[in-house]
């Protein structure tokens, strides 16, 4: 992201990471409809909503490393989902 001592993300920051977090927003959109996991209908439509206001929460949030980790999050969330396993903080 920013180099130096920035901690905040600058309009560049946002605009380079935007195709990598919209990716990871549809990614997990659709692991959370895979058959390998044990969620009924009513749950997987509750997951889907909880990960949408994730993302529309975190995209207002501006601090470069807050933003690092949110991204690492939802990474490791989406290997978990690919592994037929919930990942606990949206259980």
């Amino acid at each position: 992201m920013a180099k130096g001592g920035l901690i905040w993300a600058t309009a560049e920051d946002m605009a380079r990471n935007r195709g990598r977090v919209l990716s990871l927003y549809r990614q997990l959109l659709r692991a959370l409809n895979s058959p390998h996991l044990p969620l009924n209908l009513a749950a997987r439509l509750h997951r889907k909503a909880q990960a949408r206001a994730i993302f529309m929460v975190a995209a207002e949030e501006r601090s470069i490393h807050n933003v690092k980790d949110l991204v690492d999050i939802a990474e490791y969330s989406l290997s978990l989902l690919r592994k037929g396993e919930i990942p606990k903080y949206i259980q």
